[in-house]
């Protein structure tokens, strides 16, 4: 703790580099993974003048560790990503040449990655699983699966640590023991190769943490000093936060840490029976890491632990047949695919299960404290549990209107619920973030969707979609983007495609029923040079009020579109200043609701903002969370704020 501590308190702010800003030629070294995020390919690295966040416009085939001369641009902003700090942002355009680390360790673990990922080729959701297993590369797992083991609370598994490296070293003692080597030499082969796994994993928090605790646990041995685990994990931290002060601030380090504590309390729990005794290690590790879990991500799984005791097993066995597989006989690595799918089809069952916000948790938290403080008061405490856990499980993650409109707090763009009554839902636009959209509908309840509808093309309206539709049971989907096209459009498109949901261009016209709303589509009524132009533009009639859906539609379509009225608007554009101050006006709502996040844009604009402030409410999704709008009663009275932004949406500069 000491060690934390004292790290913490060296670790200064990120500073800019003193760097000559503009266009930039030269070599820079990866210090950590190519990751794929939202706004396309990055990694950290480092120049001659200090670290710099490494902004790609295509993936390079390059890791830690390796220089790449490249082309492009710099400068100076300084900020954090993954816990570590840099002083500049270079956006590259090109990479010219990529040399290899000369660090053995390095080249050697590169070369096991690579045999790991080619012996997985060609991937599909159980091998993209399997390659989590056992080299910890989730690239090629998709975005909703990756939620869903996150939600099902089996994230932990595809996040190389302790019984990975346990494994790693097994293996390589089975390896070694032609050679009969003695204890002595045993624990220097595995010092030796810990380096060699670290390497292969990229380097992970969590491997670090383990191979540290593996490295100080065969050092020993060579002294013949034997370390308590918790010796072990105190050592360990000591070290990896004193040599790299920034781990103190990385989540995958924090949960890492405190995950292995709870096993280790867990695991000293006085409990008889292989099942009991398995189930408290589990139980241990999800509370030791529940306060972690709410403060990052805002929920904790409720029956993680259940689905843990079903999924360990077959982890394990897909984790130990693919390796022997990727080794030598080729054909085990189906069966462990196979096995891999299995624990993918338990996160998908298990992602809708559930979800513990801070109150539930700390109430059912202090019923187990009570419990074990008063036995005489256990059957009123666990009938107060039990009425919880009802409440939990039957309530969904927000109040949904009647009938209505939920306007949710995606980030920068656009993502709109309609609920019908009775549980019948549409989706309009899906944000800019599959993940966060796909954990916000869970939380509502949404099981299924008979509608779904693209106004646009543009990312902050199309990307979270493609999430939704391989998620979520879709009727049909509405979409009129011709002639425009862009990367998340095409991929949308190509998920549409594959689970052969229908999709149609509706005409200005078309109505479509959902329980209580009527859904009428009010444009395109041509076809514009500007894709925001282009929106689909949908009025939404409820029994007593109306809401007008507008996309992203500038001048010219509201030119086209002058006699639109309705109680509700949503505001085109995140409240840029593209609007006809006019138009906006003309539709005479009483309320106006601006679907926005944090963004360099500057939406919305003052103007904007004054002007509909001027002619009713405003609502903001960035200062008043998600928005509700109950369409059976007066709107001015309807506003819901609730619940805390599952995730954020940020540019490369930004990341955390």
């Amino acid at each position: 703790m000491t060690a934390w501590v004292a790290a913490t308190l060296v670790n200064p702010a990120p500073r800019a580099l003193p760097i000559e800003e503009g266009r930039f030629e030269g070599t820079v070294t990866l210090t950590g993974d190519i990751v794929d995020g939202q706004f396309g390919p990055w990694a950290l690295g480092e120049l001659t003048a200090g670290p710099v966040l490494v902004d790609f416009d295509d993936r390079p085939e390059a890791g830690r560790g390796d220089n790449l001369t490249v082309s492009g641009s710099i400068e100076g902003s300084a900020g954090t990503a993954s816990g570590r700090r840099y002083g500049a942002v270079l956006s590259v355009r090109r990479v010219l040449v990529v040399e290899p680390s000369r660090f053995l360790p390095h080249r050697a673990g590169s070369a096991i990655r690579e045999k790991v990922e080619n012996s997985l080729t060609p991937f599909d959701d159980g091998r993209a699983l399997l390659a989590g297993f056992l080299i910890g590369e989730t690239s090629r797992i998709d975005e909703s699966d990756v939620d869903a083991m996150r939600r099902s609370g089996l994230a932990h598994f595809v996040a190389v640590s302790g019984s990975n490296v346990a494994l790693f070293l097994g293996l390589l003692a089975v390896a070694a023991g032609p050679l009969a080597l003695g204890p002595r030499r045993r624990a220097i082969f595995g010092l030796l190769a810990l380096p060699v796994y670290a390497a292969a994993t990229r380097f992970e928090p969590s491997v670090m943490r383990a191979s540290v605790m593996a490295g100080l646990a065969l050092g020993g041995r060579l002294l013949g000093v034997v370390l308590e685990a918790w010796q072990l994990l105190s050592l360990a931290v000591g070290v990896l936060v004193l040599t790299d002060p920034a781990l103190t601030s990385n989540v995958g380090f924090q949960l890492s840490v405190v995950a292995t504590a709870g096993v280790l309390i867990g695991s000293r729990w006085p409990v008889r029976g292989t099942f009991a005794r398995a189930l408290s290690i589990t139980l241990g590790a999800q509370l030791a890491v529940a306060p972690l879990l709410i403060v990052h991500f805002g929920t904790v799984p409720l029956l993680s632990p259940l689905v843990n005791l079903v999924a360990a097993p077959l982890v394990a066995l897909s984790t130990v047949v693919g390796a022997i597989g990727v080794a030598g006989p080729g054909f085990m690595v189906a069966p462990a695919a196979w096995l891999a799918e299995m624990v993918l089809a338990l996160a998908r069952g298990a992602a809708g299960w559930p979800q513990l916000s801070g109150a539930p948790l700390l109430a059912l938290t202090g019923t187990a404290v009570l419990v074990k403080l008063a036995p005489r008061l256990r059957a009123v405490s666990a009938c107060a549990a039990a009425a919880a856990l009802v409440m939990i499980v039957t309530t969904p993650g927000v109040a949904l209107p009647p009938a209505g409109v939920v306007v949710m707090d995606v980030g920068q763009g656009d993502a709109i619920l309609l609920h019908g009554g009775d549980g019948r839902f549409a989706l309009v636009d899906g944000g800019p973030d599959e993940s966060l959209l796909v954990a916000k509908l869970r939380d509502i309840g949404v099981r299924d969707l008979e509608l779904v509808v693209l106004t646009h093309v543009h990312a902050d309206h199309a990307t979270g979609l493609a999430g939704v539709v391989d998620t979520f049971a879709v009727g049909e989907v509405w979409a009129d983007t011709e002639p425009h096209t862009t990367t998340a459009s095409r991929r949308l498109a190509e998920i549409i495609a594959i689970r052969s949901i229908p999709m149609s261009a509706p005409e200005p016209g078309t109505s479509r029923r959902l329980g209580e709303l009527d859904l009428v589509v009010e444009g395109p009524v041509r076809r514009y040079a500007s894709p925001n132009d282009q929106s689909i533009v949908i009025t939404v009639r409820g029994p007593s009020r109306s809401m007008l859906l507008s996309g992203d539609i500038e001048t010219h379509a509201q030119a086209d579109l002058h006699r639109l009225r309705a109680d509700v608007l949503k505001v085109p554009h995140q409240g840029a200043g593209t609007s006809d101050a006019e138009w906006l006006a003309s539709v005479e709502s009483e309320v106006a609701v601006i679907s926005v996040g944090p963004n360099d844009f500057g939406h919305p604009v003052g103007w904007v903002v004054d002007w509909l402030g001027e002619h009713g409410e405003v609502l903001r999704t960035d200062e008043d969370g998600d928005v509700v709008i109950d369409l059976t009663i007066d709107p001015a009275r309807s506003r819901v704020a609730y619940g805390a932004q599952i995730g954020e949406t940020r540019r490369p500069s930004d990341r955390q």
